[in-house]
């Protein structure tokens, strides 16, 4: 529900989008793209098949300089210090918590 939820605030605002169901997925879809075709990855934590964590360190282990750079922007329920701590050590760029602020995530992209 929070991706189609996510996927239909940015379609609205303009943004053309790729959905993944699980970590794995998209991991798939970003090795599988074009340099530098996605301008951001919107990165669930909990996910199914591979979670958002080790989704986001394969994705910055790939072999290609997008994979370094692009905003990779984590969605949580959880809101522990520890918990952003441990997403910005597999390389999350920011994490957002679930209920959405929508004012937090238009400055996030505006970055």
């Amino acid at each position: 529900m929070n991706l189609e939820i996510i996927q239909f605030m940015l379609e609205d605002w303009g943004a053309e989008t790729v959905s993944a169901r699980n970590g794995k997925e998209a991991l798939d879809s970003f090795r599988q793209s074009e340099q530098n075709e996605f301008d951001y990855i919107f990165m669930d934590i909990m996910m199914p098949v591979m979670d958002g964590l080790t989704a986001t360190e394969e994705i910055r282990r790939l072999n290609r300089p997008d994979a370094t750079t692009i905003p990779i922007i984590a969605i949580s329920a959880n809101a522990f210090a520890e918990d952003v701590a441990k997403a910005k050590q597999a390389g999350v760029t920011e994490y957002l918590v679930k209920p959405l602020d929508l004012k937090k995530l238009q400055k996030i992209l505006k970055k």
